[in-house]
């Protein structure tokens, strides 16, 4: 029966990043530097919050749009930490995580031939969504412009059939961002015109040196913006599958029929973890921030000393380094890297053609593991040379 199945499904590729992480699964005495997912437990507060969910009966289907006081926290967070103006009642969706919030955005904009603009390198997610949407993903080569997708690359790659523009910062995978005056060029350029902006900023949390800026603020393109949040990352809830999706309401009514018909709302007693999140976990991403600090300081300073080519990234938890030798394709080095070093890290080209010569390192791992990582790769590049 497979030959009867939809095109666009079976066109698909499974993720670069699973794909590896899969293959490197049950290899003995294997460092695996690959998954994003922080390793730090839940706080005890909300799981606490959530066992009185379930006692509590909260177990039912609630709004569509998700619980009113958890959507009213939502939007008072989102003001208090980004300086965002969204209505709680009509311009806030609460999503099974950050990635359904991409796919209900993507069907409800896009239309057969539009074309999406995003970054290349680039988290895998966004490509399959738009496919299934209709839309063409068109890449943005940003390696020479330190993974920044600038006003001046966006005007490059415009066309009457662009529909969207995706803005995944901070970034997975290069981990850089986008400062206040390179939003406030993408937002004059974009200003007026019929395109849409999709911020991915579920890693906007996690930043180091200088804070989040969300193109949100820019109030010339609000009512064409709409934003991903979520408390993944932030608050190591990558299971309870809670993400946030931020709205003008003339849009968010519609995307609301979409997340209707696909999912009718996101779990109940994982929507009051996050409202325990949004009340009095806004201090949990902190020290998890410091952690995080940390840990991308000493891969750094490990990898600078080992003469490797890389961008100093502004959040999230990863590196891209330039590590594959030209003779072969990233993946080829990544399983190189796995047979002679016992390591694993994402091949480059998991992330778009324009990953390709790169390596992505998590440092969301403890430190012992990222310092036996890293030795390894100091030992297999010295043994090359």
């Amino acid at each position: 029966m497979e030959q009867y199945l939809n095109q666009s499904v079976k066109n698909i590729e499974i993720s670069g990043i699973r794909k590896f992480f899969n293959l490197v699964q049950g290899k003995k005495d294997m460092v695996s530097l690959t998954i994003g997912q922080p390793d730090f437990q839940t706080p005890e507060h909300i799981k606490e919050a959530t066992k009185k969910a379930i006692d509590q009966n909260f177990t039912t289907y609630t709004p569509n749009a998700g619980v009113p006081e958890l959507r009213n926290a939502v939007s008072q967070y989102v003001n208090k930490r980004f300086q965002l103006d969204y209505n709680p009642e009509d311009e806030v969706i609460i999503t099974v995580g950050a990635s359904q919030a991409i796919d209900i955005t993507l069907r409800t904009i896009i239309q057969p031939g539009d074309e999406v603009l995003l970054p290349g390198p680039v988290y895998p997610g966004y490509e399959p969504l738009i496919k299934l949407a209709g839309g063409t993903p068109v890449y943005v080569d940003t390696r020479d412009h330190q993974f920044k997708f600038t006003a001046d690359l966006i005007q490059q790659h415009l066309t009457e059939r662009t529909k969207c523009v995706i803005l995944p910062y901070p970034s997975n995978p290069t981990g850089v961002s986008l400062t206040h005056d390179e939003l406030k060029d993408i937002a004059e350029l974009l200003n007026d015109q019929p395109i849409f902006i999709l911020a991915d900023e579920i890693y906007s949390e996690l930043t180091y040196e200088k804070p989040h800026v969300s193109i949100g603020t820019f109030e010339e393109v609000k009512k064409q913006t709409l934003i991903v949040q979520g408390v993944s990352k932030s608050h190591s809830m990558t299971g309870f599958r809670i993400g946030f999706l931020l709205g003008d309401s003339e849009v968010m009514k519609h995307v609301l029929k979409v997340h209707q018909y696909n999912v009718s709302c996101a779990t109940s007693t994982s929507q009051y973890a996050a409202l325990e999140a949004m009340q009095n976990g806004l201090e949990d991403p902190k020290h998890m921030r410091e952690f995080y600090l940390q840990r991308r300081d000493y891969v750094l300073s490990r990898l600078n000393q080992m003469g490797v080519d890389v961008v100093e990234p502004d959040g999230a938890f990863y590196v891209f380094p330039k590590l594959t030798p030209s003779n072969q394709t990233s993946f080829d080095f990544g399983l190189t890297l796995v047979d002679q070093a016992k390591l694993a890290l994402v091949p480059g080209d998991a992330f778009s053609s324009y990953g390709q010569g790169y390596m992505r390192i998590s440092y969301a791992y403890h430190e012992d593991v990222l310092k036996m990582g890293l030795d390894r790769l100091e030992h297999f590049l010295n043994q090359s040379q």
